[in-house]
């Protein structure tokens, strides 16, 4: 794992517990299904990336 994958777990793990305490809803997809097309936007610009070069 690389730091900047550490520091994003953390931030991630930051604004969860903040939301919880504020009761807002959490700014991320609540299923799996919305976890896997987030995924795929971003396989999707890095298979774009990747086309380019």
């Amino acid at each position: 794992m690389t730091l900047q994958s550490i520091l994003a777990l953390g931030a991630g793990l930051s604004v969860g517990v903040l939301f919880s305490w504020l009761r807002l809803p959490l700014p991320a997809p609540p299923t799996l299904t919305g976890i896997i097309g987030a995924a795929g936007v971003y396989l999707g610009s890095v298979l774009f990336r990747l086309l380019l070069h």
